[in-house]
């Protein structure tokens, strides 16, 4: 087996200068400095010169690259690591699959077919030498080791052609535990592990600390610097304004306020300074722009149903939505992600730009639309990174287009609307086909489509640099052209700091939030002397649930268990509901609450519901709770309840079973214990209002919710009709028995 590049790079650290590492390519040395030969000239020249700003470096190399390899950077897309072949409904089996003599690059070529469409995927070492692909993104849950030896053995091959452009390896986030979900959450418990985004709100929340931010956003930026990966597309400042949103749980919930103090501290922390990307920092794509969280009744835009967004609530726009990403474009956040969707008009109340004009609600997914993005994003607010548009945006997914070509959905987004990296599909062949007609004439003798002029539908010049320019100067900004290698060793050193495995799991217990007790908890070592205590865990995958409750049952050491509810004296019952499917749409709307079986209404094709049902179940198993609690409750004995939320559920179902109920957001287990048996004092608070129940989110005959999509759960009464107010003017929060409204920054304390 060939000797991998781990063990070939050589790195020179300048003194009061940058490093450079390199295993083939030429370093040069001027003025007591070395240098790496980047662009192949021998010389010391402004592309090769660390000394000079990224942009100046950036535009210069611009100009050597030819179209070829300039059209190669327009696109990133998913990649595969030899040792972790893909797994998933999506991924291709590929029976003989071939490999690198080194055996961490995979050489298969294959069809593949995933959401985002279909494409015909080549070997590593062709598409690294040959395509000029750049920029790829790793859902692999791989090791430290693993993904430094993948990064350093493609920079190596980068080396060998006459322009040396480095490998950007981005990913989802990794920090945070959570199910692995392809194209949200495809890794975690490799690096140091936090509760889901959610949790971390919950606990930002209830401590008042934003230093937990601070320490997070730390170690993921030491982390993935060690690793080698050096862009993220993380974190979602997308406020939750619709709870059947599927995306909920990977926000940071629904007070924009809230998210503007953690942005303001998570951009700069995981980017390295205040503002920009250091040396040693990863590059942060802020997502989804202007927004994903005003879905239309929680339909998603991977599919046609949720293609829009809807803002029935004049101002929403500018004061729910807008402001996370100006903190965001005033950190300097490398890159921003506009969303599928697109602004229904006809739907909407008038919605105001950030310098107070009218916005002209284009049908255009948000990455086709120049107003938002050019007019809004840059001029308005100042964004001055680069446009990373959402996966599949040329294919399945382009929303207000769909009467264009390949080819013209390239140039409309790059050319007309000013996206910079087009995500999911490497579709060089229709950028080449856009960049060939803006220059033979193709309109002369072809019709334009109707609404569209010509110039708006090719790719020039001007803009095939601007675009390729702006991701350039990110890598020569943060470091990664000059200097790409990592030492796997030093990865697995930095991942393995006991402290911020510490750190994490000290968030995880500060975002268990306590909704309901009666005394019950904490349930001390005297209270449970001579006691018995069933413990069962719930899921909508059987499977799944048997898994959980042998790990929840292993962990209550010490702690006397019956397997019969009707000799227990405390039951705990921990329920991880789950509704819908992330990529395909429901029959009807997405399901909150807590439900085995429930006969719900379809909608049509335009989302309005009809008189044709169908079952939903978000827990299986919710008959039983019922009659373990019954079971318990006969004797005198105490029901507990932990509710994993990752969506805004509709509580009543198991609150009305419960003595004592807790909530977690993808919160370890352990650390719900530790609350539960008091050896940690619940401070968590409740990022997201959890809605009272199906009235408050009934849909009528015409697809418009009683409660506004556009609006966050704390201000959703000011909306709600009067018959549904309670005697304190609120109607849209869940109320307990104990008369506590499971609304945000709830919680209670022992």
């Amino acid at each position: 087996m060939a000797e991998k590049a781990s063990r070939r790079f050589h790195r020179v650290q300048n003194q009061d200068g940058a490093a450079v590492s390199t295993v083939s390519r030429a370093l040069l040395n001027q003025d007591g400095l070395t240098f790496k030969d980047i662009d192949g000239s021998g010389t010391v020249s402004t592309v090769n010169d660390w000394r000079r700003p990224a942009a100046e470096r950036a535009a210069a190399y611009v100009k050597q690259l030819s179209v070829h390899e300039k059209i190669a950077q327009l696109f990133v897309a998913d990649w595969r690591m030899a040792k972790y072949p893909a797994t998933g409904p999506m991924a291709v089996k590929v029976e003989n699959p071939v490999y690198d003599e080194t055996g961490i690059l995979d050489e298969t070529e294959c069809d593949t077919e995933t959401i985002f469409g279909k494409q015909h995927i080549i070997g590593t070492t062709q598409m690294l030498k040959d395509a000029f692909y750049r920029h790829v993104i790793l859902r692999a849950n791989a090791t430290p080791t693993d993904l430094a030896d993948w990064i350093n053995q493609v920079n190596a091959v980068c080396e060998e052609r006459d322009h040396y452009i480095p490998m950007s390896a981005t990913s989802n986030s990794r920090n945070e535990n959570g199910e692995i979900v392809f194209g949200m959450n495809d890794a975690f418990g490799v690096l140091a592990t936090w509760p889901g985004t959610l949790g971390i709100a919950a606990a930002v929340k209830g401590t008042g600390c934003i230093d937990i931010i601070d320490k997070f956003a730390d170690t993921v930026r030491r982390e993935w610097n060690a690793c080698g990966m050096r862009k993220g597309y993380m974190y979602m400042a997308d406020t939750v304004t619709d709870p059947r949103w599927q995306r909920t749980y990977g926000t940071f919930g629904e007070d924009p306020k809230l998210f503007c103090k953690i942005m303001r501290h998570l951009i700069p922390g995981i980017q390295g300074k205040p503002k920009g990307v250091a040396k040693d920092g990863v590059a942060v794509t802020t997502k989804h722009f202007p927004g994903g969280g005003a879905r239309e009744n929680g339909f998603d835009p991977h599919y046609a149903a949720g293609q829009w967004n809807v803002y029935a609530t004049e101002g929403s726009l500018e004061n729910y939505h807008l402001p996370p990403f100006q903190v965001a474009v005033d950190c300097g956040t490398s890159s921003i992600m506009p969303y599928y969707s697109k602004p229904a008009a006809a739907k909407s109340a008038p919605q105001k730009d950030p310098a107070g004009n009218v916005i002209d609600l284009e049908p255009y997914g948000f990455a086709y639309n120049k107003y938002f993005i050019d007019t809004i994003l840059r001029k308005q607010m100042g964004f001055t990174g680069y446009i990373n548009s959402d996966s599949g945006i040329t294919r399945n997914m382009a929303w207000g287009v769909e009467m264009l070509d390949g080819a013209e959905r390239v140039g409309f987004a790059v050319n007309h609307a000013g996206v910079d990296i087009i995500s999911g599909i490497f579709d060089v062949e229709a950028a080449q086909e856009a960049y060939d007609r803006a220059h033979n004439g193709y309109y002369e003798t072809h019709p334009v489509p109707e609404g569209f002029t010509a110039d708006q539908l090719v790719l020039t010049d001007e803009a095939l640099d601007r675009a390729v320019s702006r991701t350039l100067t990110e890598m020569f900004e943060i470091g990664m052209v000059d200097d790409p290698y990592r030492d796997p060793e030093e990865a697995e050193a930095m991942v393995a700091r006991q402290a911020d495995w510490d750190e994490a799991a000290k968030v995880h217990r500060e975002s268990v939030v306590l909704l309901k007790n009666d005394g019950t908890l904490p349930l001390t070592a005297d209270k449970l002397a001579g006691k018995k205590v069933y413990a069962e865990a719930f899921h909508k995958d059987t499977r799944l649930s048997e898994q959980s409750t042998a790990k929840l049952r292993g962990l209550l050491e010490g702690v006397t268990l019956t397997e019969d509810p009707a000799e227990a004296d405390y039951a705990l019952l921990f329920l991880t509901p789950q509704s819908g499917a992330y990529f395909n749409a429901t029959p009807g709307y997405l399901e909150l609450d807590l439900c085995e079986g429930k006969t719900v209404h379809n909608v049509d094709e335009d989302g309005r519901p009809v008189a044709e049902t169908h079952e939903e179940t978000t827990v299986t198993g919710m008959g039983r709770i019922a009659e373990i609690a019954a079971a318990v409750h006969a004797h005198g004995g105490k029901v507990i309840s932990n509710l994993n939320v990752t969506l805004a559920w509709q509580p009543g179902n198991l609150e009305s079973l419960s003595d004592a109920l807790t909530a977690g957001f993808d919160t370890y287990p352990e650390a719900t214990l530790d609350v539960m048996l008091g050896r940690f004092a619940p401070v968590g608070k409740l990022p997201l209002t959890m809605p009272r129940g199906d009235e408050v989110l009934a849909v009528n005959a015409e697809g418009v919710c009683i409660s506004p999509n556009d609006v966050p759960g704390f201000d959703k009464d000011q909306y709600m009709p009067d018959s549904l107010k309670d005697e304190n003017g609120k109607a849209y929060a869940y109320r307990d028995a104990a008369g506590n409204y499971y609304e945000y920054g709830f919680g209670l304390q022992y």
